[in-house]
This record gives structure tokens, C-alpha cells and sequence, in this order.
């Protein structure tokens, strides 16, 4: 077999360093840039690089065997739910069980990636935080971009927005009831009503901290438990053979025997039926509502010096607002004629390929049910087969019809909005990847040979500026 291309990771987090040991695995080379100091991307409470949505009382909502990795088990005397520490302490095991540290770049962050006419990538990388140059160009076969997409805040906008007297951030910012703001004896609203804003409402609004707290949405949502019938409510999984049609109509069922009514909460009546949106989960929330320490309100109308006004006329004085309005996807560093995102839509074939560029991988850019964890352990089953010349691709207009194909699938059901573009389910996911991957291999056999040529080892690198 020819030499093996030599690839670029972006990001450190839990994508990059998993994508980083599947390529390991295979003798394939590869550079890991991490513009923090730590790995664990999201999961690094207070990470250096900013980038962090991660607030220190922070406990995953999926369950701990649901986002164990294959090949290191999380510790069996983790809780269900583990703490952001303990997950970061996890990644920080599995790093150095595999040998990873000494390979990953830290302190080095990717300022430019574009592809040039013969398929090669120029990444451009800054390393002045530990003395190196500013400016480095780099050569390589492909780019696996690994930068996450919970760290760009989704900022929505309101008449009067810039003239409120108080305070208003993103739930990216939020750290704890007294950083970045003292939140104690403070009339508080928060906008949205996904997990996050669950998580920071229902911790706010616990007495003495928030004088009053409001959550504020466009539309009412179901809540889902963490615990059903006392086991985790994502343990059990119907087999990915079923079709997901027939999974949700039997879900549904069983959220509306077990749930009830969001109105008898004294929540707004959801406009969709479970599961037609990303669920919400909380085992605390509803609790909070009814004991009336939350109050739901419809969507923010307009500001007024310091009152807020709502969408049923109501009016509030309020001293913080705390906008928990989701991200957008994006990529700062990668060049424009490369990829286009239009409103968080990103067309890849099996969340992973743009069938214009087969050297560019994007890794765990998608919203999976139940976990993101360890979606990139699952996509490099493909991808390293895909380097090695074991599997290769579709023509371009088969992967375009399948990415159709599959965004009906995983999404056709949901209401739109831009936090339902890359939605999909794992378990359904895992299965069709398997069954891709040996289509892939028969493609493979009929045309053997590396579908990416390793071209950088024998190109000049640009010289550092």
C-alpha cells in the first residue's frame, strides 16, 4: 500500500481526541492543534480558550453508559448523571491511557484552513502563547474539523434590547448564581427553555438567590424526567431496525402517560407532540414551577428602560436577562470557499462529508439523541476505513440524494428552527453506519486504492512569517 496522508485535527475536545486515537490505531499521521492548555473542549470548566458553555454545577443530561467510550469504560462508580468534573477528569484518563497528551499541539490555535487547487490543505496556526510564531503554514491531505458547536452564543434581538438598564448575557457566560453577576435578591428572566435554561432556572430560582425568576419562550416545550420507573430514562433503546416513525409514536405515548400535561404544571401548552422537537430534560424544573418559584411567560415583546414587556402585554421589572438561545455553527478559521453555513445547516453526507470536498471531515457536528460524547468514536470507524483505501465513498449525486434522504428522516418530523438542523438519532445512526461501511468496502474492492493521496510529506511547507 502507498503512504498514508498526513492529517490536521482541530480541536482537542472529545471529538478531536478520540478522532486523534482512531487515527493512531491506523499509523496514520496526524497533528492535533488545541488553542487551550487542556483538553476536554466544552467540559473544561472555565477553559482558558473561552469557549467553554460549561457552569460549575453542570451534570450531563445522558447517562453514564450512554456516553461511555467503546474502548475505555467509564468507572463503574461514576453517578448516572456525572458532574462536569468527573467528565473531564474521564477525558483526561483516556488521553493519557492511549498515549495522546504528548501528540495533541496545546496553546496553538488554527487562524486559516483553505484547500488548494490540487487538494491540499494550507492550515495556518498561531503558537505566540508559548513563543513560537504568530503566523506557521502548514501542508497536509485532509482536515478533520473538530471544533465543536456549543461555544458561538445565539444572540436573539428585541426592541429596546440596547437601551436595557440591567443585565443581559448568554447562558455561555453564566458560571455560577454570583460570576460573571451576583444574581442574589435580582428579578431575573431567561429566554429559552432548552436544557441549559432548565439547569440555570432551576438553580437561580431555589430562595435566597433570585428575588423573582420568569422563563420566557416562543413556544411551550415538553419536559422530559431523567428517570423513568427508577432506571435512567435513556438506558432502554427499541432495536434501530424499527423505524424511527414507529419509535416515536410508541415514545409518545409513554411521555404523555408518564409527563402529563405541561399546562397542569403551569407551563404553556406545547404547540408539537414529544419528540417533535430536541427534548428538554430536567428532573428538577417542573418541581420548581409548581412550587411556584419559577413562573413561565411567553416570548419578550419589547424593552423599556428596565421593564420587559411580554407578548400578552404583562410587564416586568427586571435587573438580569439571560438569554439561553443556543448557537450558531461555526467555523472562523476555515475559508469561505470552502464551506457555507446557512442558518446552522451544514449538508454532509452521514453528518461527516461534503460530497464537494472528500478530504474534509467534519466530526461530531451534529445533535444526536441521546449523546454527543462519543459520536466521533463512531464516525472514525468509517473515516479510518476511508483513509486506508477500505471503504470509499458514493458518486456525488448518490450522496446528495442520501443526504436528503436522511435530514427527512432524522428531522422531517421536527418544527423548523435552526437547533433542529442537525438532529438525529445515535442508536438509528450506529446501525446505518455499519451497514455503510460495508457498501462502502464492496466500492472499495470494485476501485482499490487511497481515495486521498498523500501528497503533503513530499510538498514544502510555507515558512513561518
Amino acid at each position: 500500500m502507498s503512504a498514508l496522508p498526513k492529517c490536521c485535527i482541530i480541536g482537542a475536545g472529545c471529538s478531536g481526541f478520540t478522532t486523534a486515537k482512531a487515527l493512531q490505531d491506523r499509523g496514520i499521521e496526524f497533528d492535533c492543534f488545541e488553542m487551550s492548555d487542556v483538553v476536554g473542549g466544552n467540559w473544561a470548566y472555565k477553559n482558558k480558550n473561552g469557549m467553554s458553555a460549561c457552569y460549575e454545577s453542570l451534570h450531563i443530561d445522558t447517562s453514564k453508559l450512554r456516553m461511555s467510550f467503546e474502548d475505555f469504560p467509564i468507572p463503574p462508580d461514576f453517578p448516572d448523571f456525572p458532574h462536569h468534573s468527573q467528565i473531564f477528569d474521564y477525558f483526561n484518563d483516556y488521553v493519557d491511557h492511549f498515549g495522546l497528551r504528548d501528540k495533541i499541539s496545546f496553546n496553538t490555535a488554527v487562524t486559516h484552513v483553505t484547500r488548494d487547487d490540487a487538494g491540499l490543505w494550507h492550515v495556518t496556526i498561531d503558537r505566540s502563547a508559548t513563543g513560537g510564531p504568530s503566523s506557521e503554514t502548514r501542508l497536509y491531505d485532509a482536515v478533520f474539523v473538530c471544533n465543536g458547536h456549543h461555544w458561538d452564543p445565539r444572540w436573539p434581538e428585541y426592541e429596546g434590547m440596547g437601551e436595557f438598564t440591567g443585565v443581559q448575557m448568554h447562558a455561555h457566560s453564566y458560571l455560577t448564581p454570583f460570576e460573571p453577576t451576583d444574581m442574589r435578591g435580582k428579578r431575573i428572566v431567561i429566554v429559552g427553555m432548552g436544557n441549559s435554561a432548565m439547569d440555570i432556572s432551576s438553580e437561580l430560582s431555589q430562595r435566597p438567590i433570585a428575588q423573582k425568576l420568569f422563563v420566557a419562550a416562543r413556544r411551550g416545550v415538553w419536559v422530559m424526567p431523567k428517570y423513568i420507573n427508577g432506571q435512567v430514562a435513556d438506558k432502554g433503546a427499541m432495536p434501530a431496525w424499527i423505524p424511527l416513525s414507529v419509535q416515536r409514536a410508541i415514545a409518545k405515548r409513554m411521555i404523555k402517560r408518564l409527563v402529563g400535561n405541561m399546562e397542569d404544571y403551569g407551563l404553556p401548552k406545547p404547540d408539537h407532540e414529544p419528540l417533535e422537537a430536541h427534548p428538554s430534560v430536567s428532573g428538577e424544573f417542573l418541581t420548581r414551577v409548581g412550587c411556584g418559584d419559577i413562573t413561565a411567560k411567553p416570548n419578550i415583546k419589547r424593552f423599556d428602560g428596565n421593564v420587559v414587556e411580554f407578548e400578552d402585554a404583562s410587564r416586568e421589572e427586571i435587573d438580569v436577562v439571560i438569554y439561553a438561545t443556543g448557537y450558531n455553527v461555526s467555523f472562523p478559521f476555515m475559508d469561505e470557499t470552502v464551506i457555507k453555513v446557512e442558518n446552522n445547516h451544514v449538508p454532509l453526507y452521514k453528518r461527516i462529508f461534503s460530497p464537494e470536498v472528500p478530504n474534509l471531515f467534519f466530526m461530531a457536528l451534529a445533535q444526536p439523541l441521546p449523546t454527543l460524547v462519543n459520536f466521533a468514536e463512531q464516525q472514525m470507524k468509517l473515516v479510518g476505513r476511508y483513509l486506508t483505501g477500505d471503504y470509499a465513498l458514493p458518486d456525488k449525486t448518490t450522496m446528495e440524494q442520501v443526504i436528503k434522504d436522511d435530514e427527512d428522516m432524522y428531522t422531517g418530523h421536527f418544527y423548523k428552527s435552526a437547533r433542529h438542523t442537525m438532529q438525529l438519532d445515535f442508536n438509528k445512526y450506529v446501525w446505518d453506519m455499519e451497514r455503510e461501511i460495508k457498501r462502502g468496502a464492496k466500492r472499495a474492492a470494485r476501485n482499490p486504492g487511497l481515495p486521498v493521496p498523500a501528497r503533503a510529506a513530499q510538498s514544502t511547507n510555507v515558512a513561518a512569517e
